[in-house]
């Protein structure tokens, strides 16, 4: 198995691969987000192993890159943060899995294995809702041909809804697709983000995509089904 590793903790960056080598793997490493992002394009590899926080370019940012340039290579992500948001924002990103330190070292190797038997994903299609369109490998969102910059968690709403056109989705089923299946927090957390999408979706633009649902949740409009000039209540 052919391993990158970027990973700025020397001491465990060291660790991760003398482990890795024992057990028969190659194993390149980068020490910064920059020359990992460097090293991910310049060559082909079986899995990346990618840190979040990196001095000059966090992992998140190394992970955005690699996927707006169709580099579909498994990433595994590291973080010493332990949060729902930190796990799905990388997901929004384009992340395969996750683990936050301290980890076993039993379990990275076990991660990396299935990452492997699962190969690289194929490439998302872009997703098209009337004059919407999103493509999930370059986080990209346009209406009109108007590009409309989104947040990780806005981006990750909007695509479950446009996943689900013409279907009521409920809060419940927003939160556990978007933030995280044990997530206890409050649902109406997915009130202010419908709000957002709204205010940058639909209001500039004179349309309605996201139908409010009373006592049930939202639906996405179809593309004959986007009415002009409405505004629906979160």
């Amino acid at each position: 198995m052919q391993v990158l590793l970027v990973e700025d903790e020397t001491a465990l960056a060291e660790t991760i691969r003398e482990g890795l080598a024992e057990e028969g793997h190659s194993v390149r490493v980068a020490h910064d987000g920059p020359s990992g992002l460097a090293a991910a394009l310049g060559a082909d590899h079986d899995v990346i192993i990618l840190d979040i926080m990196l001095p000059g370019l966090s992992g998140y940012r190394v992970l955005q890159a690699l996927r707006a340039r169709r580099v579909w290579t498994p990433v595994l992500m590291l973080t010493a943060k332990d949060g729902e948001y930190d796990e799905a924002d990388a997901f929004d990103l384009g992340a395969d899995d996750y683990l936050t330190k301290p980890f076993s070292f039993v379990v990275l190797l076990a991660r990396l294995r299935a990452l492997l038997r699962r190969g690289a994903a194929p490439r998302p299609a872009v997703l098209v809702v009337g004059e919407l369109t999103l493509d999930p490998s370059e986080h990209r969102v346009e209406r009109a041909g108007e590009r409309v910059v989104l947040t990780p968690r806005e981006f990750g709403v909007l695509e479950f809804l446009m996943r689900n056109v013409g279907r009521a989705v409920t809060k419940t089923e927003v939160l556990r697709a978007v933030w995280d299946p044990h997530y206890e927090g409050d649902v109406n957390v997915v009130e202010v983000y419908v709000g957002y999408l709204r205010r940058k979706l639909d209001i500039p633009f004179g349309a309605d995509s996201i139908e409010t649902l009373r006592g049930v949740g939202y639906r996405m409009r179809t593309g004959d089904d986007v009415t002009s000039g409405g505004k629906s209540p979160s």
